[in-house]
């Protein structure tokens, strides 16, 4: 019986790695055009026969996908739109995709400049990752010749396919917790209408609070941002109430909920001890680990994997519309929320 000849045959006629010649072989990129004809030539001279995954996965065809995301969320400590991104780009290469990632400066956004991916047609496809202001995603709506994707945002409009969190939900969750630890008294740490995110988990805090028939207290809602662009600041937010601290908060991102607890400290208070803290996305930096922090875990790994899916798919099928896609996560309980009393009841 002849042998069957392998990919590791060709390889060693040319000198190549089995991965040069299996790209060559699919019609995958990074094979320069004269070395592909070569080794199809060494291939067809060996009497090289495909199997049938080779060649589903030759009829597959690989996309370039560009990613955007505002600098802001990009700045120092802010871990979690590089996860997200290294998410994504993992499941476009299981693809055979590629990804672009464009940071888009205040600026930029401000001045609607369209982003390079775009403008310079190195994109077939594009997931707007994190919020952007309304003005901008119009902007981008309109003159975009590409398939877009929101991911861990929304279009307000309803137009532009998107992948979300469940923050609303998760959110309620965190706030129940804490009613059911014994807390009264729980405040909200988190710029409001600086992103739909944030606003969102209000809204799941708002509930829980309604619920147990407490009342908001305004004084205990703290900003922990710049509402326009966005950008975390410690000196200038998170000003702690003067008189009649809440036994708990609730923050928005895990973040913002380190920041808090440091913040605390700093004013003399003892975490959890006098002050419980829960936070939100499970992404809190490695550089201040103060306690193991009460959270609400995003699945990342999820969100990325359908944000990939939706935008493959409307690149090959233009009229393709899935809608809005939201992502359960999952509530980890964790030692910096105390016990102060019994589960305060639902009214």
């Amino acid at each position: 019986m002849a042998k069957s000849i392998k990919m590791a045959d060709i390889a060693g006629r040319l000198g190549v790695s089995v991965v040069t010649v299996s790209k060559a072989l699919s019609g995958q990129k990074g094979v320069s055009d004269e070395m592909r004809e070569k080794i199809k030539q060494v291939a067809d001279e060996l009497g090289y026969v495909r199997t049938v995954q080779e060649k589903s996965e030759q009829s597959r065809k690989s996309y370039t996908l560009g990613i955007i995301v505002a600098e802001r969320f990009l700045a120092d400590n802010q871990s979690f739109y590089w996860s997200l991104y290294q998410e994504v780009s993992r499941n476009a290469v299981r693809k055979s995709c590629f990804t672009l990632l464009e940071v888009i400066s205040y600026r930029d956004e401000e001045d609607c400049a369209l982003p390079k991916v775009l403008a310079e047609n190195k994109a077939d496809g594009l997931v707007i990752m994190g919020s952007f202001g309304r003005k901008y995603i119009n902007y981008l709506k309109t003159v975009s010749k590409k398939p877009l994707v929101s991911l861990d945002s929304f279009d307000v409009e309803g137009e532009m396919d998107s992948v979300v969190s469940n923050n609303m939900v998760g959110a309620y969750t965190v706030t129940n917790h804490l009613f059911e630890m014994g807390h009264r008294n729980i405040g909200f740490v988190g710029t409001r209408l600086a992103t739909a995110s944030i606003d969102d988990r209000y809204f799941g805090y708002l509930k829980s609070l309604m619920e147990h028939g407490v009342d908001l207290n305004n004084a205990w809602i703290l900003d922990d941002r710049d509402r326009k662009t966005g950008r975390v600041d410690f000196e200038d937010f998170f000003v702690l109430p003067r008189e009649n601290m809440p036994t708990a908060f609730f923050c928005n991102c895990d973040l913002s909920a380190n920041l808090m607890i440091r913040k605390l400290k700093e004013a003399g208070y003892r975490v959890p001890e006098d002050v419980s803290v829960a936070g939100f996305d499970h992404f809190q930096d490695m550089q201040m680990p103060e306690i193991d922090l009460t959270t609400y875990e995003i699945n990342v790994k999820r969100m990325a994997r359908r944000a990939v899916h939706i935008l493959t798919r409307k690149i090959e099928n233009p009229d393709y519309f899935s809608g809005m896609c939201v992502i359960a996560g999952k509530f980890i309980p964790k030692r910096s929320v105390k016990q102060v009393g019994f589960p305060v009841p639902f009214v």
